[in-house]
């Protein structure tokens, strides 16, 4: 393999450079003399496994941890003992997938919040506050109503205002820590539209993400990470994809394909007639015992609605639904836990993960039942061996299990929802996306784990727009549009590619698919 690696001490005027960072955390060596530099106006990406340490080098840098070792320069500037107000003064700024924002309040009350201008009277000048509102936002090309409220806003849009408000109060660098995990595709092509103007006005941009085709997509150069060392920095055009996933597992990983089954068991989970208005019309859907169906569509497709109705999270509407023969009609998850149906959510912060509590509470959460003794007392020896076996078949990298989970990657708290979900030992298993934010390796570990279960009996349903993902581990792959399934691709008919499926996701008919092959 031949890549351009850079030489770090020929890189020209820098605007951040940090040296030889360290850090330790109890049993574990998170960085180990780490370099890393950023130049003016540049979008540089930071990708490494899960755990590899890129979120604790952010963190160092963003002064929410204090380094062991090394040293960090801003400008040429040497920081002593970073902090969080220090970064802030120094222009460095962190966007996470998270943005603090009050969702009740309107866009203009959020970026003036603690600095409302009030008028002589003392009451709140509400249209000088939209003015400097709107005033902010045009002056980095977003054309938005800053009286919307906050939880009308999109995930694309709040991460474009958080960007914008970051450098309103001069921010030069900017970390992006896996800002497209929660997003639809336009709204991913309409966010690095934003960055990439921002870059031209002379902003630099630190990258951070899973998805590898966005790295080449996005990012001038790339530094790799693995088990807290650095493995080297490259200009994104010298290195292919195969190549940097080589650099970041340090071996080649093999794509994980499901085999054509011939035969698939009996009905599981039956859906007529479906309808929830607006949302999804005269839905028709068998799921079988051991099949994997894949459910994609645009977004408000009605996919995602339908998973988290099914779970109760959601109305699921007017319709026929049976799970193994008799009626199903959840009123509340805790109910459809009861019934064998799980579901794994996109949002694995508001409805996946206890962040306080522990890998082991976390993963033995919905099945301390099946954890007790004879005498009903819960058996720490079946807790740990059940935490300990989902552990090493995911490849959770913690500490320990009892490890808070909010401690762990974005990736690692992802597999912590896969095993508690994948514990209840379900009929059903609804999954939302299951592999966004995590690593190439773990996306096949997941996908593993998803075919094993199927061995099993269970009927398993993702919702997903990684298509790719869905040709490898699905059986089937429904198309939703505008709320209703339009197509359906079955594993080894010709059709089953991914131009053929985006053609349908988008609207085509099966008469024009001849243009797409």
């Amino acid at each position: 393999m031949h890549v351009g690696r850079e030489n770090l001490n020929d890189a020209g005027d820098l605007v951040v450079e940090m040296r030889d960072i360290a850090k330790r955390f109890p049993g574990v060596v998170a960085l180990d003399h780490v370099n890393f530099t950023v130049r003016p106006g540049e979008i540089h990406a930071l990708v490494g496994k899960n755990g590899a340490g890129k979120s604790t080098l952010m963190h160092i840098l963003t002064g929410l941890y204090p380094a062991d070792g090394g040293d960090i320069l801003v400008r040429g500037e040497r920081i002593e003992a970073m902090t969080t107000s220090r970064a802030r003064h120094a222009g460095i700024a962190l966007v996470a997938q998270h943005a603090t924002f009050v969702p009740a309040l309107s866009i203009a009350e959020n970026l003036a919040t603690g600095a409302l201008p009030t008028t002589r009277s003392g009451f709140v000048d509400w249209k000088r506050l939209n003015a400097i509102a709107s005033e902010r936002m045009a002056a980095f090309g977003l054309d938005i109503d800053v009286r919307r409220k906050m939880e009308n806003v999109s995930v694309a849009e709040r991460q474009m205002i958080e960007i914008a408000r970051a450098l309103f109060a001069d921010a030069s660098v900017i970390i992006l820590d896996e800002p497209t995990a929660p997003l639809p595709k336009h709204e991913v092509r309409m966010l690095f539209e934003f960055v990439r103007r921002q870059r031209e006005r002379g902003a630099s941009f630190i990258y951070i993400s899973h998805y590898l085709e966005e790295v080449f997509a996005l990012s001038d150069r790339v530094t790799v990470l693995r088990n807290g060392r650095g493995v080297g920095v490259f200009a994104t055009d010298d290195l292919t994809q195969p190549e940097l996933v080589r650099l970041i597992s340090g071996s080649d990983v093999e794509r994980f394909r499901r085999p054509v089954r011939e035969t698939v068991g009996r009905p599981v989970l039956r859906i007529a007639g479906l309808t929830r208005p607006n949302v999804y019309h005269d839905v028709d859907l068998t799921l079988h015992e051991g099949e994997v169906v894949g459910l994609t569509g645009l977004e408000g497709s009605g996919n995602a609605a339908l998973a988290r109705g099914l779970f109760a999270l959601e109305p699921i509407g007017a319709g026929e639904v049976t799970l193994d023969g008799k009626r199903y009609a959840a009123s509340r998850p805790e109910a459809a836990l009861a019934r064998g149906v799980a579901y794994l959510p996109r949002d694995r912060h508001g409805y996946g993960i206890v962040g306080i509590a522990s890998v082991r509470d976390n993963i033995s959460l919905s099945v301390l039942d099946r954890l007790r003794t004879v005498l009903g007392f819960l058996s720490l020896r079946k807790v740990i061996g059940l935490v300990e076996g989902y552990i090493r078949a995911l490849g959770i990298k913690t500490p320990s299990q009892q490890q808070p989970v909010e401690f762990l990657s974005g990736g690692n708290q992802q597999k912590v929802v896969v095993a508690k979900l994948v514990a209840t030992e379900p009929r059903v298993l609804l999954l939302d996306e299951p592999t966004q934010g995590v690593d190439v390796q773990a996306k096949v570990e997941i996908l593993r784990i998803i075919d094993e279960l199927t061995t099993r009996g269970v009927a398993v349903a993702v919702v997903s727009d990684e298509l790719n993902e869905l040709i490898d581990v699905c059986d089937r792959i429904l198309v939703f549009y505008r709320g209703r399934i339009v197509r359906e691709f079955r594993k080894g008919d010709a059709d089953m590619t991914t131009a053929h499926i985006l053609h349908a996701i988008e609207g085509g008919t099966e008469a024009a698919d001849d243009a797409v092959a």
